[in-house]
């Protein structure tokens, strides 16, 4: 079985391999723990190891583990309670350490000190008074050594045993020298007590604590911020529903919801769970799942997502998915996942935190025996031991990778993209081949009618091919069907339908056979094709599919249809060459259509009529040239390509069954964000190389110079204090350049084109919607005087093609129209006056 557990205590790169060891001990089957959101993720047999023995293995090294409560995600996040926890230990640090460090330096840029805490006579009250001002200190920051010595005499030594070890053993030296200072004063030694008077090192001890402490306000600060665009998700959510239950409105908790509950939303209100439109209409804003920024229309039968908002009117809809089905949960839950992944660079990370702190530790006593021998006595060699502790720290190293992981998954969700994981985040940017699928991603999936040719009147054809079709399944068909409504030409009932199987249809239309369908059925059936083949042909060449409409005689016309590619297509595609990908084309459509499709878009390479078990070995011999393969997809059968592809992406509206197989999903239904993901993946491993570089170069430079090996040639030397600040600083550096991926923008070339081409998106939508959606509109019309004009201005209207239904209103003169689709005014005018009346106008609702 797979756990996840919350571990507490954990400061370092050395505390996560501690604890990952700790476990693996145990004989799990994988385990994986994470700095940053502080979790550990087991895969075991839990009829070997019990949950309980898990949660003992990492208590014994010096941790705590509980397992994480899935129904609260937010009950999880304790960043903001540690952060305030961190902020007044800090507060109360330097409260004490200002008059510590007056006390301790001020002499030295001649700033006055109280009569009884100078020279020689006043020596152990100046010592004793730091003493008790570094008290207060050690004591709020005690969490240093209670860690640091437990995981010491664990043998699993971590970042607090650094700092515990440092600022304990400058603590204990500075009670050894009041101890002999009052030595030297009792005895009248002077020279004793002047020696020791000006080698204190309480103030070492306590600017220590405090700088560590402040470098983790800081690092506290910024694992807050990652998880803000996490938080703004579930913050969107509401706590409560408003559900219909016996015809009452009952207010419950969103928790509570089931599948099938009626939900009333309000404008202005959040949506609590996935579900699909009863009652009503409105504008929901989907930007926070989708990215997409421009409201979508909601009206019965339409599906609305958990967490995104109502702008507009009140609508009732049914719960479909509730708890962690909704899709608001699946995208926190991956989010989670993808933080609590390792991303193959941090393996070398991990490989060297295992045995940083014991070898920084070996350094420290080899740099105090080599120094004592040298004969430069005993602070001296204590100075530089304590200075090769504090600032060999491995924060920097353990918060490179899942800091900059953690800030990128955060910032792509927010992009309406979903990384499974960490490894697909840094392996997406060693691809160099893109495979796109055809029908989905390059194209709308969606066949439309390009062009029509008959010998007969245009619109009498296009009634008897949607006629005939109109009973038909395949995509081909409804395109026939959908451009005979948007031109308001209906249908008429048919007789003797037939499918032929791969062939076309047959049915009887007004006591006449008619036949649709590809020129193998006219050929089989012997009708005359006249010139309509090599017009097929044409058509074939610019990519169209052309279905031939014939009586039992001779063809009387032909439709083409299109699968067209979607208006960012080619934008995206010129995108991808310009970063220097290759993109090539996997389609199971004919030579002719991809070829025209690979034309018209720039694409490097092509491959049709693929089959959808073929599609999986072409991608192998790819691979097998050497090429690091990104394989884009949207069906069922693209599933064991996408599995078989070095990363793989699935568009969002696409099966469940290609989401599965992929490492990365694209919400929103737009082939531009595999630009974005890309672009992200590049960022996201430049900051992390940027990062282990600080780190590394960090230690590989400050423990010489604070093991004193320039001191004999140039006289250099680092104080603990400077090492403790210089340690801070790295992790800082690191959280503070890992948060510049908040500000990642994709930055497109052709950022103009693109704005232009997502706006005649969204008016085509309209459009399209407004076609299959009831419309009202008010026909103003005069000289009515009597329920024989009603009745009959009433009849006119509903006998026109696309109106529904018309009411007049004899004293405002007027008639209220439900209309679908596109109507055509002057037919209206005409057939009014025609009747005796007189047509004012029309006013569209």
């Amino acid at each position: 079985m797979k756990e996840r557990f919350d571990v507490s205590g954990m400061t370092c790169a050395s505390c996560q391999a501690n604890v990952q060891k700790a476990v693996e001990k145990l004989g799990v089957d994988f385990v994986n723990v994470n700095l940053i959101s502080e979790t550990m993720t087991v895969s075991y047999d839990d009829g070997k190891i019990s949950e309980n023995d898990i949660i003992k293995a990492v208590e014994k090294i010096g941790y705590g583990a509980k397992p994480k409560n899935k129904k609260n995600l937010k009950e999880n996040n304790k960043t903001f309670d540690e952060e305030k926890i961190v902020k007044n230990r800090l507060i109360i640090s330097f409260i004490f350490l200002i008059p510590l460090m007056y006390v301790s330096m001020g002499h030295m840029i001649n700033l006055p000190l109280p009569h009884f805490l100078m020279g020689a006579r006043g020596s152990v009250n100046f010592a004793f008074l730091q003493f008790l001002l570094t008290l207060p200190i050690v004591f709020v920051n005690r969490i240093f050594y209670i860690s640091g010595f437990k995981a010491l005499f664990n043998k699993a030594s971590n970042m607090d045993t650094l700092v515990g070890l440092g600022s304990f053993a400058a603590l204990i030296y500075g009670i050894f020298a009041i101890m002999r200072m009052a030595y030297g004063l009792g005895f009248e030694k002077f020279e004793i007590v002047e020696n020791y008077r000006h080698n204190l090192y309480f103030e070492s001890s306590a600017m220590i604590l405090t700088l560590i402490t402040l470098g983790k306000y800081f690092e506290k600060k910024s694992k807050g911020q990652t998880k803000k665009s996490l938080e703004s998700l579930m913050d969107l959510a509401p706590k409560k529903a408003r559900i219909l239950k016996d015809k009452k409105e009952v207010e419950i908790l969103v928790e509570d919801l089931k599948k099938g509950d009626l939900i009333l939303v309000r404008p202005g209100e959040a949506i609590p769970v996935d579900g699909i439109v009863k009652e009503g209409s409105s504008l929901v804003d989907e930007s926070a799942i989708t990215g997409e920024s421009i409201p979508v229309n909601k009206d019965i039968g339409d599906e609305v997502i958990s967490a995104t908002l109502n702008k507009q009117g009140s609508f009732i809809f049914e719960a479909t998915k509730v708890g962690e089905d909704t899709t608001l949960s699946k995208i926190i839950e991956l989010v989670n996942q993808a933080n609590e992944t390792k991303a193959p660079i941090a393996k070398l990370a991990d490989k060297i935190s295992a045995i940083f702190v014991p070898t920084v530790m070996i350094i420290s006593l080899i740099t105090f025996v080599v120094w004592m021998i040298l004969g430069y006595g005993f602070e001296f060699s204590l100075n530089f031991a304590i200075s090769v502790l504090v600032i060999s720290c491995p924060c920097a190293l353990g918060l490179a990778t899942p800091m900059a992981i953690m800030v990128a998954t955060g910032k792509s969700a927010q992009f309406g993209l979903l990384f499974k994981n960490a490894e697909n985040l840094e392996n997406l940017h060693k691809v160099d081949t893109i495979l796109l699928d055809k029908t989905g991603t390059i194209t709308e999936g969606k066949p439309q009618v390009t062009d029509i040719i008959s010998e007969i009147d245009e619109n009498e054809f296009i009634k008897i091919a949607s006629s005939i079709e109109n009973n038909s399944e395949h995509p081909l068909s409804h395109a026939i069907s959908e451009y005979a409504k948007a031109k308001n030409i209906q249908a008429k009932n048919i007789e003797d339908f037939e499918a032929i199987s791969g062939k076309g249809i047959k049915a009887k239309y007004e006591n006449k056979i008619y036949y649709g369908g590809n020129i193998s059925l006219m050929k089989e059936k012997n009708i005359d094709l006249k010139s309509y083949e090599k017009k097929a042909d044409i058509f074939s060449n610019e990519g169209k599919t052309s279905m031939y409409f014939a009586d039992e005689k001779k063809v009387i016309g032909i439709i083409a249809v299109q699968d067209k590619p979607k208006n960012l297509s080619k934008i995206a595609i010129d995108e991808m060459k310009k970063m220097g990908y290759e993109v090539r084309m996997i389609t199971g459509d004919n030579e002719k259509t991809a070829e025209a499709i690979k034309n018209a878009l720039n694409i490097d390479e092509k491959y049709a009529e693929v089959l959808p078990q073929d599609k999986e070995k072409e991608i192998k011999n790819l691979q097998k040239l050497g090429k690091k393969v990104l394989m884009v997809g949207d069906g069922i059968n693209d599933a064991p390509a996408l599995a078989r592809s070095d990363v793989s992406m699935a568009i969002g509206n696409g099966t469940d069954v290609a989401i599965e197989s992929a490492d990365i999903i694209l919400i929103n239904n737009n082939i531009l964000d595999i630009v974005s993901a890309l672009k992200l993946s590049k960022s996201t491993i430049k900051i992390i190389k940027e990062n282990l570089f600080w780190a590394f170069f960090y230690n590989i430079i400050g423990i010489p110079l604070a093991a004193g090996l320039l001191y004999p040639a140039f006289g250099l030397k680092l104080s603990p204090m400077f090492g403790a600040f210089a340690m801070s600083f790295s992790s800082i550096f690191v959280c503070l350049n890992s948060l510049r991926l908040r500000k990642f923008k994709a930055n497109f070339e052709n950022e103009e084109k693109i704005k232009e081409e997502i706006e005649k998106e969204k008016n085509k939508n309209i459009k399209e919607k407004k076609m299959n959606e009831l419309n009202k509109m008010i026909v103003k019309v005069n000289q009515m005087s009597c329920n024989h004009c009603k009745n009959r201005v009433e009849e006119i209207l509903k006998n026109i093609s696309g109106i529904e239904n018309a009411e007049v209103n004899l004293d405002e003169k007027l008639a209220e129209v439900d209309y679908f689709g596109a109507i055509d005014e002057n037919e209206i005018k005409e057939k009014i006056n025609d009747a005796g009346y007189e047509f004012v106008g029309i006013e569209y609702k």
